[in-house]
């Protein structure tokens, strides 16, 4: 799901603002006509967050900071192509690490 789009800036009116390939809304058409905000990360890196329409009243503030996470979060899992998937080996291996764990009830000791 993550495609990258080539973005050049041009003058709209009295205002600046970046185009975008008719590529990216004939692959993602959720997002024509949808309003949005960029976030500067830092002197060279900003977050453009797009909502279509459909998906503004769905959730609430604190989904929508989470899916803005996971958004960040998956652009950088991808940025050095590192991403591997996970294989029945290495849960096989995660298993027998955690075997005969026992985690204590904290929910418990608060009462």
């Amino acid at each position: 799901m993550s495609n990258s789009y080539n973005i050049r800036s041009t003058k709209i009116g009295n205002s600046a603002g970046f185009r975008l390939p008719a590529e990216f809304y004939r692959e993602h058409p959720q997002f024509t006509n949808a309003d949005g905000w960029i976030e500067v990360l830092s002197p060279d890196t900003a977050l453009v967050r797009i909502v279509p329409q459909s998906c503004e009243d769905e959730g609430t503030e604190d989904s929508l900071i989470m899916q803005l996470f996971l958004d960040f979060a998956m652009t950088e899992a991808l940025k050095n192509n590192t991403l591997q998937a996970y294989t029945i080996e290495m849960s096989e291996a995660a298993r027998k690490l955690i075997a005969g764990v026992e985690l204590e009830d904290e929910s418990l000791e608060d009462a």
